[in-house]
């Protein structure tokens, strides 16, 4: 069995550029980063055609925000790891934006700000003790202490995460507890050893704090024809995700030379031909 990736190193040295960029741009981790966002965003609950102020705890590259965007909501994300954010910066998103935060220490966002949170695979994290002066009780309490300060009342947190057993549940579940929060987890396919996910479902007050259903695998059965067609519409918004050539690189230099040609046709501009040394690395001069 291979290693869980919280226990080979840090966040901020595990999601290096090289894994940064393997992670992003691997299909599968597209597809179901995409599927486990666009559940966490079914189980926030949120106004039907209400753009609405998310925050997106441990955002990573920005795929999940992709997913925001797609459903007409703003938001704003929060990861500890450099590389995964300055891939989510050559994004270039239109309604979020990333910050560099250590959710362990706490979010440092105004009172009432965010209509409503979610985190894809991140808070396991929390659970480990990369320094000394990390304690893991003392994080995660640190984190739904400023998280639900910034909610407003009567939203909701939801996170999905991969616990690695019952004692690490508690823990995260106590803590969100004694932090004002109130919910539960919401498992979906529990009977199912791939497609189980464990969803914890937070809520700030209000009226609706009833618990949404777990999916069971029941429904697609019954809805063969709609699952055909989300899967076909999800493939095409996978297109669209694909992530761009980093800038600078040759790449990045051949598609802008090209985009350059097409205008340079309207207005009679000339763009240099492609050749070997086109996006090349020239020598630092001293």
């Amino acid at each position: 069995m291979a290693s869980r990736p919280e226990h080979i190193s840090p966040p901020e040295i595990f999601y290096n550029e090289t894994e940064a960029i393997k992670y992003t741009t691997n299909s599968r981790m597209i597809e179901i980063q995409e599927k486990m966002s666009e559940r966490a965003l079914e189980l926030l609950n949120l106004p039907d055609d209400v753009p609405c102020f998310i925050l997106d705890l441990g955002c990573g590259s920005g795929l999940s925000g992709m997913v925001l965007e797609e459903n007409g909501h703003f938001w704003v994300g929060a990861d500890i790891s450099p590389a995964m954010l300055d891939i989510a910066i050559q994004r270039e998103f239109e309604n979020g934006d990333v910050i560099l935060n250590d959710l362990g220490q706490g979010l440092p966002f105004r009172p009432g700000s965010f209509d409503g949170a979610f985190s894809i695979s991140a808070l396991q994290w929390l659970c480990n003790a990369d320094k000394k002066s990390h304690n893991p009780v003392k994080r995660l309490r640190t984190l739904f202490t400023t998280l639900y300060s910034c909610l407003s009342r009567g939203s909701r947190a939801v996170f999905q995460f991969y616990p690695e057993n019952d004692k690490q549940v508690e823990l995260i579940v106590s803590q969100a507890t004694k932090a004002g929060f109130t919910g539960g987890l919401v498992i979906d396919y529990p009977n199912s050893a791939k497609a189980k996910k464990v969803f914890l479902v937070l809520f700030t007050g209000g009226t609706n704090q009833t618990l949404p259903k777990a999916l069971t695998g029941e429904e697609e059965q019954l809805n063969r024809d709609q699952a055909l067609f989300t899967q076909n519409a999800r493939r095409e918004r996978m297109k669209q995700m694909r992530l761009k050539p980093l800038k600078k690189t040759r790449d990045w230099i051949l598609l802008k030379k090209e985009k350059q040609r097409s205008k340079g046709e309207r207005l009679g501009k000339n763009v240099r031909p492609d050749s070997r040394y086109t996006g090349r690395k020239r020598p630092t001069k001293f």
